[in-house]
């Protein structure tokens, strides 16, 4: 029997309906403070997303970012990312006045298509100590009692939070296995002593939160008025450096000082020859059994607040996951532990119900991952750069054969852009021959019935015929960027995370463009008022 075998109604338009959509994380926003936001230009791109008959908006993890600014290794698996705070959104409201802005770091010189976050961080650092100073002096009593309120409702994460990013201001970002015992260990004295000691530095990071609640709220009605779903994205592991794993370390495999004994990551693939190190903890699948995994009911419902649906990135680690020994330099010296299977998302509906959900089921997969993806139900992932490697593919693995219950997409956030990937040479870090690219041209350009010229709308193309319901592209490729628009290089932790699109709203003609493709591939929603809510 499949697990989601009865759905609610929007789970029903979820899964049955044929649409189309574009993945863009919010910080690649175009604008004018160094970085995307939830602002002006993100109300923009949502009227793009309408006009070119898009459903769904697909962005990366939201929460705060620590070194190496990864959405993948954030601080709170609960908070939100305080740059993403729209300061046009903030003037308005009265949150801030324009002299607040006077003396800042200067984004003037900064690149419009790259994020710095040095700058940026900086910038924000001493606007939001100006926010919060105007916030106490002028606020009116009915904001203040919205704010309290906020607090109250969110105080099962956010005085961790608040608290864990005011230490590690304190101890100069050290991470909290380096803070002095009594507090690394949370010893009850020593927890209220610092909450005393840091009570400002807590209520300014509580306030950016009640803000960044408030801002986000405002952009997902906008969605739903402009009939677009947002999909989110929930790493399945959590950060050692974060407030999740500070609160609660029983639920991981510490040693007894809050050390990593395991860690996450994956074999030799696609992307490396020794592997990838994540070095994410690993958790502790029986004691969190043992609370009936709550922990996890709690962060899922977390996230659903926020978005319509999410995608649980690395999926067949709730199969099986790569254990590293926490010493390790490599992910080479591995090994391949079971982890919860079935149990887990048994509870978790328990606890939740259905939830549409989209299994990333994406490297090293096995029968036995391909089959606890069926017995959830949940839809999987199929990725075009993925598909013609192999002269003799797999069943199901080029797009004319994707299954239904799939999100098919060119490329995800750690692939190269399309135009690129189509353009690549036998250089640069590229294993491939030139005979095994030109090989794998012609494979694409015979499935794409392209008999000549450039194969980049003909992937596509044949991308949005393919049986999968439900089709997303990087924004990147919709544009025909090339490699400097990147986002990630997996196995790499400098330089990413950075890409803009440098103007909103997008050009007309590619706006036409995927609204034509989307229609004439019947992936068009129906725009009169009948689309269902997740909340309903």
């Amino acid at each position: 029997m499949v697990f989601a075998s009865t759905f609610s109604p929007f789970l029903q338009v979820f899964y049955m309906n044929r649409q189309a959509g574009i993945l863009l994380h919010l910080s690649s926003l175009s604008g004018p403070y160094g970085i995307g936001d939830m602002g002006p230009n993100a109300r923009i791109f949502l009227q793009d997303l309408e006009s070119a008959g898009q459903s769904l908006w697909q962005l990366l993890p939201l929460g705060p970012t620590g070194y190496g600014d990864s959405p993948y290794q954030l601080l709170s698996s609960y908070a939100g990312n305080e740059l993403f705070l729209s300061i046009d959104d903030l003037l308005e409201e009265g949150f801030l006045q324009q002299e607040d802005l006077a003396g800042l770091p200067s984004l003037n010189m900064l690149p419009a298509d790259r994020v710095d976050y040095g700058v940026v961080i900086s910038h924000r650092t001493d606007l939001f100590n100006r926010l919060y100073e105007r916030f106490e002096s002028t606020a009116s009593s009915e904001m203040r009692e919205r704010f309290d309120h906020f607090r109250k409702s969110e105080k099962s994460w956010l005085a961790d939070y608040a608290l864990f990013v005011s230490l590690k201001e304190k101890f100069a970002g050290r991470p909290w296995t380096e803070w002095p015992v009594d507090i690394r260990d949370r010893e009850p004295a020593a927890m209220e002593q610092q909450r005393s000691a840091c009570l400002q530095q807590i209520q300014q990071v509580s306030l950016l939160q009640f803000l960044f609640f408030r801002q986000w709220q405002r952009l997902r009605e906008t969605a739903a008025e402009h009939g677009i779903q947002l999909v989110g994205d929930i790493p399945i592991f959590v950060a050692h450096d974060s407030a999740d794993v500070w609160a609660r370390p029983e639920l991981f495999h510490l040693d007894d000082q809050g050390r990593t004994t395991v860690v996450a990551g994956v074999p030799p693939d696609y992307f490396s020859e020794t592997g990838q190190l994540w070095g994410n903890p690993l958790y502790d699948w029986a004691r969190h059994k043992a609370e009936d995994f709550h922990w996890w009911a709690e962060r899922l419902k977390a996230i659903f607040r926020l978005v319509d649906v999410v995608r649980i990135d690395h999926f067949r680690g709730f199969e099986a996951y790569w254990e590293i020994p926490g010493d390790a330099e490599t992910a080479i010296g591995g090994r391949w532990v079971k982890g919860p299977g079935m149990d887990f998302f048994h509870a978790i509906r328990r606890h939740l119900g259905d939830l549409p959900i989209i299994a990333e089921d994406l490297g090293l997969i096995t029968e036995e991952v391909d089959a606890l993806r069926d017995e959830t139900g949940f839809p999987g992932m199929r990725i075009v750069q993925f598909c013609f490697g192999d002269a003799e593919p797999q069943p199901g693995f080029r797009p004319a054969d994707y299954p239904e219950n799939s999100f098919a997409y060119t490329g995800t956030h750690d692939n190269e852009t399309m135009r690129a990937w189509l353009e690549r040479q036998p250089m640069d870090g590229n294993t491939l021959s030139q005979e095994a690219i030109d090989a794998e041209l012609r494979r694409i350009r015979e499935a794409a019935g392209a008999v000549e010229g450039d194969l980049h709308w003909p992937v596509i193309e044949m991308l949005f015929r393919s049986p999968a319901r439900s089709v997303l592209l990087p924004l990147q490729d919709v544009l025909e960027l090339g490699a400097e628009a990147r986002m990630n290089q997996p196995g790499t932790s400098q330089g990413n995370w950075q890409w803009r699109v440098q103007t909103l709203p997008l050009a007309e003609t590619a706006v036409r463009r995927l609204c034509e493709l989307t229609t004439l591939s019947d992936r068009l929603p129906a725009r009169d008022g009948s689309a269902v809510s997740a909340q309903d």
